[in-house]
């Protein structure tokens, strides 16, 4: 088996209103089917504040009002990409908390990268149906998580 070595740097907001946080369901990648912060890769002449306003326009169709820089972390993944192809990935994190003018978020899934968005009760998330950098997040803001 082949095992391919990346390194990916994202900006992701933690969006949370009245004890509820603004997450995507992944839909592919290390994480799939797993709860995430909306964010992603910068791209290229993008700063990371300009890739958090643009990802969180895409993933849950919230226009950013306020955001503030509160951590940068990474992790480590390894997952089958195909039957013959490993990732080794390095996944550094860009982490803001973020407000956001809409109630409502983008329901309906891309196919890409997210199966839709949905607003969630955080005394309700389980670790094991999160992401790293989601539980990192909410962990950092001083929520206890089961």
């Amino acid at each position: 088996m082949k095992i391919e070595v990346n390194t990916h740097i994202g900006s992701y907001g933690t969006i949370i209103k009245n004890e509820n946080i603004a997450l995507i369901k992944k839909a592919r990648g290390g994480y799939t089917g797993k709860l995430d912060l909306p964010g992603g890769g910068i791209e290229h002449e993008e700063t990371p504040d300009e890739a958090l306003i643009r990802e969180v326009k895409e993933e849950v169709n919230g226009t950013v009002k306020k955001y503030e820089l509160f951590s940068v972390t990474s992790t480590n993944i390894k997952w089958l990409m195909d039957e013959d192809l490993m990732e080794d990935l390095h996944h550094i994190g860009i982490l803001y908390k973020v407000e956001i003018a809409e109630k409502n978020l983008k329901s309906d899934a891309d196919g890409l990268d997210s199966n839709g968005a949905n607003w969630y009760k955080i005394k309700d998330l389980k670790k094991e149906e999160l992401t790293p950098f989601t539980i990192y997040s909410l962990e950092k803001l001083g929520y206890k998580l089961n």
